[in-house]
C-alpha cells in the first residue's frame, strides 16, 4: 500500500481490518518498534521478566507526550505507541486514523491537579482566573475540560498556559503557572524541592480514570510477521501489568526506587496513589473513548463529532482476554 492510498483510507474515516491477511511468525529480525513514555513498558517487561522470552528484536524509544508520538509516527519512525487518551483523538481530527489494539486503564486518575505555593486552590471552582498548563493533544487536555466541566466552569474560565510536558514542573516551580497537571513521582519529587501540593478538592480524585492506549500504524498490522510479533508483545505487556497488580513491593523497588530514584516514603506514596491495571477489549474501552471524543467537541477541540467504535480494532481482543 502506497502513502497516497493509505492517506485515502484513513481520510475517509476507513477502519483497516488487519485479521484478513495472513499471520506469520516472528523471528529474531522481525524489528517492532513501539513509542515508550516514562520508560513503562520497558520495566514492566524487564521486572516481570516477560519481556526476555520474546523472539524478535523489539525497540522502546522513549518519549515525552502524545504530541511528539504523533509526529514520530506520522513520519513512519513507530510501529506502536503507548499514549495517554487523547492523542488517538487529535490524530483522527488532524485526518489520520491510528487504530487502538488494545487498552489499559486506572480506575483513579494519575493526572493530578498540583498548585503553586500560595495559589490557593483549595476547591475546583477556585479555579476561575488562575493560570492553569494547557498542553492540546495529550490527556492533560480533556482532564482540565472535565475538572471544570465538574464545577460549571470553561476553558475560558481561566487564564491557558501553553506547555510542553517537560516544562510542568519547572513552570511550578518558577510560579509561571498557578496550577499544572502532573502525574507521580514528579509530584512527590518536586514536593521535596519547593511548596507545592495537590488541590484538595475530593472532586479532583473522580475526574476521570486514567485510560491509556497502544495505537498501531495501519501499515504495521498489513504485515504478517509484525501483526504476530505485536500479538506476542501485547500479551506479554498484559501479563507484565498483572504482574505488576499482584507484586508492587517488587514493582515499586524496580522501578520507582531504582530506576526513578525515589525514596522509600516517596515510593509508597506513589504506589497507593494508583489503583490496579485493567485491560480492556475493544468494546470494553470506546464508551470512555466516546465521552472525549464528545468532551473536545463540547468544547470546539473538534470541528466534528467521532465515533469512538471507528478508532478501535478487535483484532488482539483474543490475545488481551486470555492473558488478562
Amino acid at each position: 500500500m502506497n502513502r497516497r492510498q493509505f492517506l485515502s483510507l484513513v481520510t475517509a474515516g476507513v477502519t483497516m481490518v488487519p485479521w484478513q491477511v495472513s499471520w506469520a511468525t516472528p523471528n529474531t529480525k522481525t524489528r517492532l518498534v513501539v513509542a515508550d513514555q516514562s520508560e513503562l513498558l520497558r520495566h514492566l517487561l524487564l521486572a516481570s521478566g516477560e519481556g526476555a522470552a520474546l523472539p524478535f528484536d523489539l525497540q522502546l524509544p522513549n518519549f515525552a507526550g502524545g504530541p511528539a508520538i504523533f509526529e514520530a509516527m506520522r513520519a513512519g519512525a513507530l510501529d506502536l505507541a503507548y499514549v495517554g487518551d487523547t492523542p488517538p483523538i487529535q490524530a483522527r481530527a488532524a485526518g489520520v486514523l491510528l487504530p487502538i489494539i488494545a487498552t489499559f486503564t486506572r480506575e483513579k486518575a494519575q493526572y493530578r491537579l498540583v498548585q503553586r505555593d500560595g495559589a490557593g486552590v483549595e476547591h475546583l471552582t477556585d479555579l476561575a482566573g488562575k493560570r492553569v498548563s494547557y498542553i492540546e493533544g495529550s490527556g492533560r487536555q480533556v482532564f482540565l475540560i472535565e475538572a471544570l466541566n465538574k464545577v460549571g466552569l470553561t476553558l475560558e474560565d481561566v487564564e491557558l498556559v501553553p506547555l510542553r510536558v517537560a516544562e510542568l514542573n519547572d513552570a511550578l516551580r518558577a510560579g509561571a503557572v498557578d496550577v499544572a497537571i502532573i502525574t507521580e513521582p514528579h509530584i512527590t519529587r518536586l514536593g521535596q524541592q519547593v511548596k507545592v501540593r495537590v488541590v484538595p478538592d475530593p472532586l479532583e480524585r473522580e475526574i476521570l480514570p486514567s485510560t491509556s492506549y497502544i495505537y498501531a500504524r495501519p501499515e504495521v498490522l498489513l504485515d504478517s510477521e509484525k501483526a504476530e510479533a505485536i500479538a506476542l508483545f501485547i500479551a506479554a505487556f498484559v501479563r507484565a501489568g498483572l504482574w505488576s497488580n499482584l507484586n508492587q513491593d517488587a514493582w515499586g523497588e524496580h522501578y520507582y526506587r531504582s530506576f526513578q530514584r525515589l525514596d522509600a516514603e516517596s515510593t509508597a506514596v506513589t504506589l497507593a496513589a494508583q489503583s490496579p491495571l485493567v485491560f480492556q477489549t475493544a468494546v470494553e474501552a470506546q464508551p470512555h473513548h466516546q465521552k472525549l471524543m464528545d468532551v473536545l467537541y463540547s468544547t470546539g477541540a473538534l470541528a466534528q463529532p467521532l465515533r469512538a467504535e471507528d478508532s478501535f480494532v478487535s483484532t488482539y481482543d483474543a490475545v488481551i482476554t486470555a492473558n488478562r
